[in-house]
């Protein structure tokens, strides 16, 4: 046998092609073994422990268009219970597992519902019923929306939609969802949508002004309630109360939730409780919501619910509904070639994107970049991937601060943060991306020191670059943007030279968040600024501060200087 082994180790040796054939060989016939005991040769039969509908366990992800192949042995994973539902749908169906069989699978329906999983289609979460027009001045689902440009799917707008309660998610130009309590448009032809969903290829997302639009089957009613509708505040009771809230009803029973109810099916994203009437409406000139009163004098007590506050006939308890107000939804590029080009200007952290989004709403124009940026075009910002100078775009986008840059622009709207504010956000973006969070071990580590001795002297030169070399500069500051957004909003709006729609400013204040916001679920437990940090930074702030009073500006906010 020794010798046998012995022969064969010189012939490979002189032959190690053959060697590693054979090798390929052993492991491809290794692993035909162990698939073929994966699987069953068996026909699948309805209700038996080998069907695909037994076949599902809770710890199986969402497979979109995948199903799961015949005879594939999971059964074991199943709990004795059965499947475990997700919070907003039931099995409502009762149709034959075969439907459809002889049915014509050529079309864009027979597309959008192929796309749908056999889980998706036994479960029965949402319910297509068909093909709408759409306008970008009167939207067909009129609440939420979002847009997500790489991985847009129909699961993902459904869940997004159900989530908030809403009756209706639709899908539209391949990558943009909406969701709403009522369909306000005719049906189009199934043809016209026709366009594939950005991170799902074989399921249709809309076309071009055309929704694909599911019915969302609830689990309980109590999903279509307002959720977690915002509280406003305590209002005097408007002069023209019947204009600046058109709808209305009395409510001998009043309680928040009625009246928030009431409002978010009227399709308003204000609920005003005046005692035992509800009143619904829009933020306008008539109610701006910029002058609050004492919550006292809100303070009367429901019909229906002892422990809540409905206001009276003179002062109103506001709260802002989940329906998206779309008088300021609308965007699109210059209709001709801008004059100038102005600078969105801001150190990295300094809510730059946040920004940007304020000024599309705005004036209902993209912003433009002098980078790009894919996962910020991919979230709805589509000047991202222009060129910085196509004069397409109402400003651009620029963490720059050299000289020859600065001078490339015709004006400027500087925005300065809080550096120690300014220096985590960065350090978060750059460890976790746009809304996530560096590591704990990032913070601990060698990172987080070398960034802030990088990085911490950049925020002082780069504002007093731009006040240097910068032909017309408007500073605005992060926290006075924060704190009074409507003015702030107006200065810059006006330095774009766009006139400044009072109304239109009014919904930026209630869809003010954006995408971009993150959670203050996951804020350090400690401060990561050591003395000698601290001391730095304070001799920029101080640096910053001089330069702007130089210039007949005021300084900067007094809650640099805590540390």
């Amino acid at each position: 046998m020794a010798k046998l082994l012995l022969k064969l180790q010189r012939y490979f040796r002189r032959k190690p092609v053959r060697f590693f054939t054979l090798l390929a060989l052993y492991l491809a016939a290794g692993s035909l073994v162990f698939l073929h005991s994966g699987f069953s040769g068996e026909p699948t039969v309805a209700g038996s422990p080998r069907s695909p509908a037994a076949a599902e366990g809770p710890g199986l992800p969402y497979l979109g268009v995948m199903q799961l192949s015949r005879g594939f042995k999971v059964a074991a994973t199943i709990p004795a219970g059965g499947r475990r539902h997700g919070p907003w749908f039931r099995n409502t169906s009762k149709e034959p597992s075969d439907r459809g069989k002889s049915r014509d699978n050529s079309g864009p329906r027979s597309r959008a519902l192929r796309g749908r999983s056999g889980r998706e289609k036994e479960e029965d979460r949402a319910r297509y019923i068909g093909c709408y027009e759409d306008n970008t001045r009167q939207r067909t689902l009129r609440g939420m929306s979002f847009f997500d440009y790489k991985k847009m799917t129909v699961f993902r707008c459904q869940d997004n939609c159900a989530e908030r309660g809403y009756l209706y998610a639709g899908l539209e130009f391949g990558a943009e969802c909406y969701c709403g309590h009522k369909i306000q448009a005719s049906n189009a032809s199934e043809s016209e949508c026709n366009m594939e969903c950005k991170g799902e290829r074989s399921n249709t997302c809309g076309g071009i002004n055309r929704l694909s639009i599911y019915r969302l089957e609830l689990a309980q009613e109590s999903a279509r309630r307002y959720g977690s509708a915002i509280f406003r505040g305590c209002f005097r009771r408007p002069e023209n109360v019947s204009i600046a809230l058109p709808a209305s009803q009395l409510m001998l029973n009043m309680s928040v939730d009625k009246c928030v109810d009431f409002c978010t099916e009227k399709e308003f994203p204000l609920a005003a409780l005046a005692g035992t009437t509800c009143r619904c409406g829009f933020p306008s000139t008539l109610f701006p919501l910029h002058e609050r009163e004492d919550e006292q004098l809100c303070a009367h007590k429901c019909a229906a619910e002892e422990f809540e506050s409905c206001g009276s006939a003179d002062f109103l308890l506001v709260y802002q509904t989940q329906v998206q107000d779309n008088r300021c939804m609308d965007r699109r590029f210059l209709p001709s070639r801008a004059k100038q080009l102005v600078a969105l200007a801001s150190f990295p952290g300094a809510g730059n994107t946040w920004a940007r989004h304020l000024i599309e709403l705005a004036t209902g124009f993209y912003t433009g970049s002098y980078y790009f940026d894919g996962s910020l075009y991919n979230k709805g910002f589509k000047g991202e991937r222009d060129h910085w100078r196509s004069g397409r775009t109402i400003c651009i986008k620029t963490h720059e601060s050299g000289q020859k840059e600065i001078e490339s622009f015709d004006s400027a709207i500087l925005l300065i943060r809080n550096p120690y504010k300014a220096l985590m956000a960065e350090f978060n973006r750059k460890y976790g991306g746009h809304i996530g969070f560096a590591a704990h071990a990032h913070w601990k580590g060698k990172e987080w020191p070398e960034f802030v001795a990088n990085y911490a002297p950049w925020w002082a030169t780069h504002t007093l670059d731009w006040l240097r070399y910068g032909k017309k500069v408007l500073v605005v500051h992060f926290e006075d943007l924060k704190r009074d957004l409507f003015v702030q909003l107006q200065r810059m709006v006006a330095l774009l030279g766009v006139p400044a729609c009072e109304d239109r400013l009014l919904c930026v204040e209630g869809q003010k968040d954006g995408n971009f916001k993150r959670s203050g679920l996951r804020k350090l437990e400690y401060d990561p600024y050591t003395a000698e940090m601290r001391k730095a930074i304070g001799g920029y702030i101080r640096t910053v501060d001089a330069a702007l009073k130089l210039r007949n500006l005021s300084g900067v906010p007094e809650d640099y200087y805590p540390r």
